[in-house]
């Protein structure tokens, strides 16, 4: 009876191992689609700036033209850094492409796909054979 107990409480683990791996995962690229859209919008906006006359638009090209520096939070910094540590495993399987959307959009699947399907797989498997 004790193992069963054991086993029960392992179970319980890994689903909830599961769910937090996934989660941070999940919210891993959620940030890099905000951060995607974002950047893809302010890029957007400067290049239709730079069609209109220069005498409309010298104060504001100057400041546009400069990169702006990018601070992410410390909250998504930590989030990226523990989706990176789950997310490496399939860095080489992803590795040869050159676009970051596949490449985020590739390793999310994959981990999401391991982690969460594979770890309630093992955490039913558990359960059963006790």
């Amino acid at each position: 009876m004790a193992s069963s107990g054991v086993s029960s409480s392992l179970a319980r683990l890994l689903r909830l191992a599961s769910w937090i791996i996934c989660l941070i995962v999940l919210a891993s690229f959620v940030a890099f689609v905000v951060d995607q859209t974002s950047t893809a919008s302010t890029h957007q906006q400067e290049e239709l700036n730079a069609g209109q006359p220069a005498s409309t638009n010298a104060p504001s090209g100057a400041n546009t033209s400069t990169a702006p520096s990018k601070q992410e939070s410390s909250v998504h910094k930590t989030i990226d850094e523990v989706a990176n540590v789950f997310t490496s495993p399939f860095a080489g399987i992803v590795s040869g492409s050159s676009s970051q959307w596949l490449i985020h959009g590739a390793k999310t699947v994959l981990a999401l796909l391991i982690y969460g399907f594979g770890l309630g797989y093992l955490a039913r498997v558990l359960r059963v054979r006790v």
